[in-house]
């Protein structure tokens, strides 16, 4: 019988993240994809109360670690506060990828 595969894996991100969190966060989803078959990977935004640009620099960190474990990412819960500080750093296409 073929194992079950996830489709997409949720990864929650929360605030607020100072600079020294990102390596924490970036080793931990990689610990979470270390060994999994996922294709996208969903990032739960709803915690993020009060984004900056630490918490963008963070979100593109982590895409850079899912895609190197080949996933695509989407955004989720983000606020619009936070979608426009994406928009306003031009990160919205390559955080969006897949979406």
């Amino acid at each position: 019988m073929p194992a079950y595969r996830k489709r997409s894996i949720e990864f929650a991100v929360g605030g607020p993240i100072a600079p020294g969190d990102i390596p924490r966060l970036c080793n931990a989803l990689g610990r979470l994809l270390a060994n999994s078959t996922v294709g996208v990977v969903v990032f739960d935004l709803s915690k993020v109360e009060y984004p900056d640009a630490v918490t963008v620099d963070a979100l593109a960190r982590l895409q850079l670690t899912a895609q190197r474990r080949g996933c695509s990412v989407r955004l989720r819960k983000g606020s619009p506060d936070l979608r426009k500080l994406i928009d306003f750093m031009g990160l919205r296409a390559p955080l969006t990828s897949g979406s």
